[in-house]
């Protein structure tokens, strides 16, 4: 199989296919059955690995602060200036970071920390209040970007520095496992890869996809149903198709500049025409209360009560990263070459993280000052499971209502496309033979990937319940956790033989 000599890894392709139909079709055909197993397997991969990921957060993230800081982040990735610039570049890596789930969380998460607060705050205190405004800064911050560094830094420098031309993660693992990582290994972590990819994909799909369609209803007046869904994602689907056809240059990068400036816009007219001196008082506020206890949340086990915070948000949060961290990986890879390794991972962690922080404190300020003051209240609705009804009605109660809110949902689905773009180059760039850093896949693959990520979410949203939502990522993210130690150990092998050659041990 090959177009435009860009040859397909047939046993990744077909493997990675074969895995995510056994997924889907069960969630089909007895989907009532698979919700309750899916509440079932949730909080036992909860239970069982909740502290295994919140051991590799920690790690990863000195790790990679570590490797910045030290003399190996002056080692440059590739010859020449600069691939993109730096807005182009902050720009691509935010976008393809963040998806939708910026937008649903980043808007209405406060509410279910007001509501069940953590560290056994009273529930709707002024405490719980100041927490709420938090921890979603904190959730979205530099222990989850460092997520992103690792695989980028692993996979970059064998690009790049030793000239393998294959953008798979199993070529950052060819450090420790040599020629090993183009037999069976290296074929397992690559298909574990892309199978927790599709699985990430379909979690942040599955929550933007109703945010879209509440949207629409609120607009247009049409019911909500599962059809209008289905055509909210096939719509979202052509566009980003579309746009990872055209390629990095003149797809990828213009839509995500062009969604940069058009979030960072409408963010400006909420902080303008909302309440701006609460949003500021609050925004500092989160701030400090984040620096002052940013260790304790980090590492905080809940292990003497069982409020269930812990397990349902941070691990949560922890499993998405990680399973969406070897994907950003090899996108950053691609956009990243003419960097040293110290500004591949300040960047993405700093841009990222500050990028985030400026979301949620406008979109969430502005929701929970409506709570506070009673104009809307966001909770009443988060507690009979209406999320996104919820996020629609806090962007229509803006100045110019239902216009406002048509250019939410028009920016929705711009952040849904620049994410699963970048997805679809991803799959498509793993599931090839060799890539050499002027080549793109091939555009039969792109366009395949971008629309097979439409599956599973499609499946998830079918059986409901943002506990199949989250339990995908749970389960994406296990087998992954051993790659990403795979990655550190291989990446300190190659660095301690690091003499600026092209060679590799085998």
């Amino acid at each position: 199989m090959h177009i435009n000599n860009i040859k397909t890894n047939k046993v990744i392709f077909y493997a990675s296919l074969i895995v995510l139909f056994l997924f889907t079709v069960p969630l089909i055909i007895w989907s009532d059955e698979s919700y309750q197993f899916l509440a079932f397997l949730k909080t036992f991969f909860e239970d069982m690995f909740g502290s295994i990921y919140q051991t590799l957060t920690i790690l990863v993230m000195v790790f990679v602060l570590w490797l910045a800081f030290s003399k190996h982040g002056q080692i440059k990735l590739g010859e020449g200036g600069y691939h993109f610039n730096t807005f182009s570049w902050a720009s691509m890596l935010f976008c393809a970071g963040v998806a939708t789930g910026i937008l649903y969380w980043g808007t209405i998460e406060w509410a279910y920390y007001y509501e069940t607060p953590p560290f056994g705050i009273t529930p709707r205190s002024d405490m719980a209040i100041e927490y709420a405004a938090t921890y979603g800064m904190f959730h979205w911050g530099l222990a989850g970007w460092a997520f992103y560094c690792l695989p980028a830094i692993a996979l970059s420098y064998m690009y790049y520095v030793k000239r393998v031309p294959l953008l798979r993660i199993s070529n950052s693992c060819r450090g420790l496992l040599g020629r090993h990582a183009d037999g069976v290994p290296g074929q397992v972590i690559d298909v574990l890869f892309m199978v927790g990819l599709l699985g990430s994909t379909g979690t942040s799909m599955g929550l933007g996809t109703p945010m879209i369609a509440a949207g629409v209803e609120s607009i247009f007046g049409v019911s909500e149903s599962f059809s209008l869904k289905v055509l909210v994602i096939l719509f979202c689907a052509t566009i980003f198709s579309i746009s990872v056809y055209l390629g990095l240059n003149r797809g990828i990068k213009r839509l995500s500049n062009f969604n940069t400036t058009v979030a960072f816009i409408f963010l400006a007219f909420i902080f303008l025409a909302g309440p701006t001196v609460f949003i500021l008082k609050m925004s500092l506020n989160s701030f400090g209360l984040m620096l002052q206890n940013f260790i304790r949340m980090l590492t905080w086990t809940d292990p003497l009560t069982d409020s269930r915070f812990v397990e349902d948000w941070s691990i949560f949060y922890w499993s998405w990263w990680i399973a969406v961290g070897p994907f950003n990986g090899i996108f950053i890879t691609k956009i990243s070459g003419g960097r040293s390794i110290r500004q591949v991972i300040l960047g993405t962690m700093l841009f990222g993280s500050i990028g985030c922080a400026v979301f949620y404190n406008i979109l969430g300020n502005y929701a929970l000052h409506l709570e506070l003051t009673g104009d809307f209240l966001t909770t009443n609705l988060i507690q009979i499971g209406k999320g996104a009804q919820a996020i629609s009605g806090v962007i229509g109660s803006l100045p110019g209502g239902q216009i406002t809110l048509l250019f939410f949902t028009i920016m929705s689905v711009v952040f849904m496309a620049t994410t699963f773009d970048s997805s679809s180059y991803a799959l498509a760039s793993c599931a090839s033979e060799k890539l050499e850093a002027h080549q793109e896949p091939a555009r039969w693959q792109r366009l395949f990937w971008a629309f097979t990520l439409i599956i599973l979410p499609l499946s998830l949203i079918y059986i409901g319940g943002l506990d199949s939502l989250k339990l995908a990522v749970l389960v994406s993210a296990l087998p992954l956790t051993i790659v990403y130690v795979f990655m550190g150990i291989s990446l300190t092998i190659l660095l301690k033989k690091h003499r600026g050659n092209n060679d590799i041990s085998e």
